[in-house]
């Protein structure tokens, strides 16, 4: 039996929304194939295990999560412009994806390797040239001296708690899904605010 392009990507679509609802051990291959409105079979057949089938998954939406941050880090603006745009790119993915951060985390807690390769994305990152970029900015004063680990850690605590923490936010506030969503972009030009005023140096 050849494989079929269209049943395959079905099967990835259902895979993903199951997995991030469920999680790997809270979900079956039946209930992919279920929600893909084929057999376990066909499931076996293409993807051979649940495994296999998560992996594909998870290292899919790592990459997405990853290549938009590759894709600002390369382009041909000033380091500044660049932070200021990944926090632009961060809140529009987790505004589509609300849910994917909270996915990583919890499967990572399960399996901490769960298919992520470090190697493969710090190639990209150094390829993209932003560790010279902001060494270079630190040694000329213009950037305070910070690792960039941590500098990402600062964007991705910024922009990823109001998604995972929507529901608690929502309640302390009392706010309606339409009031909060307001509030996110609101609250996106305040964290780009601050990040750019923490990191960059103001000349007197």
């Amino acid at each position: 039996m050849s494989k079929d392009s269209h049943t395959e990507e079905k099967i990835k679509i259902a895979a993903k929304r199951v997995f991030i609802q469920k999680g790997f051990s809270g979900c079956t291959s039946r209930e992919i194939a279920k929600e893909a409105g084929t057999n376990v079979a066909l499931v076996n057949y293409y993807f051979r295990s649940k495994n296999q089938l998560f992996v594909l998954i998870y290292q899919s939406v790592t990459e997405e999560f990853l290549l938009s941050m590759v894709d600002v880090f390369s382009s041909n603006i000033t380091l500044k412009e660049k932070i200021n745009k990944l926090v632009d790119r961060e809140f529009e993915f987790l505004a589509k994806h609300p849910e994917i951060p909270m996915f990583v985390i919890n499967e990572m807690s399960r399996n901490k390797n769960a298919g992520i390769e470090p190697q493969g994305i710090l190639s990209q990152l150094g390829r993209s040239g932003i560790f010279e970029e902001t060494l270079e900015a630190q040694k000329n004063g213009i950037m305070r001296k910070l690792d960039l680990s941590s500098i990402i850690m600062l964007v991705m605590a910024n922009c990823q708690h109001p998604f995972m923490a929507r529901l608690l936010n929502q309640q302390l506030n009392n706010l309606s899904d339409e009031e909060y969503s307001a509030h996110l972009v609101k609250y996106k030009e305040v964290v780009k605010e601050m990040l750019l005023n923490y990191l960059f140096i103001q000349k007197d």
